[in-house]
């Protein structure tokens, strides 16, 4: 396995750390996981909350039928066309890596603060568009790695170990990418007030060195990890 996608993996595992230190450990209530998968992060958020109620919305009913098995309450559904619950219905709602794949951002907004009861809180993870190894793909004339140009397949980076895989699922295809200034003011607009947009993993560096860079130097992490509140 190459240094490059060691790092890769280490980084994903950063950004989920980094979700359990954004949340309030214990809060309790109804958790609500857009993009679910197959329910095995799902499960650890909720460990983490001490949720009493945990329900999920996913797309894929392959992933939906693995996170059913886990004991998660799954709707099979597509977050393009609005989160089919009610209004105030949950205390949490966590969505890792969902944004990105969206072109109704506006509605994912609107819908995530529709479905929160007031004081209730979102979670929002995505790559960072201003991460150095984005800013430096750029300056090479490449594309940046988690910025897909194909449906089909991972293309315009010879830097990237998934250069030339083709999308192991249509649900994995990223259409937006945000900067943590983009991602804050969004959620403002939609009436979603920001508690802290940080930033986890410091690509190429491995997780111990890559976790104090982002704390020094949040603007050019790997992902953002955004906590936001639904005021009264």
């Amino acid at each position: 396995m190459s240094y490059l996608v060691r790092v890769f993996r280490a980084t994903e595992d950063e950004n989920r750390r980094r979700i359990l230190e954004a949340l309030p450990a214990r809060r309790g209530g109804s958790l609500l996981d857009v993009g679910a998968s197959d329910g095995s992060w799902t499960v650890r958020v909720a460990e983490h909350l001490g949720a009493e109620r945990v329900a999920a919305l996913e797309l894929l009913p392959e992933h939906a039928e693995r996170a059913r098995e886990r004991g998660i309450e799954v709707t099979e559904a597509d977050v393009e066309e609005g989160l089919p619950y009610a209004d105030g219905e949950f205390d949490t709602v966590h969505a890792n890596q969902v944004i990105e794949h969206l072109r109704g951002t506006d509605l994912f907004m609107r819908e995530l603060r529709r479905v929160l009861r007031p004081g209730g809180l979102a979670v929002i993870s995505t790559n960072n568009l201003s991460s150095w190894h984005n800013v430096a793909s750029l300056a090479l004339g490449m594309q940046p790695m988690p910025m897909h140009v194909s449906d089909e397949v991972i293309l315009g980076n010879p830097l990237n170990p998934e250069q030339g895989a083709e999308h192991t699922d249509r649900g994995r295809v990223h259409l937006r990418l945000f900067t943590g200034r983009a991602l804050a003011e969004l959620a403002v607009h939609h009436g979603l007030s920001p508690l802290e947009v940080a930033a986890a993993g410091y690509y190429p560096l491995p997780p111990r060195p890559a976790r104090a860079a982002a704390r020094l130097d949040p603007l050019h992490g790997a992902f953002l990890v955004g906590l936001f509140r639904r005021d009264g």
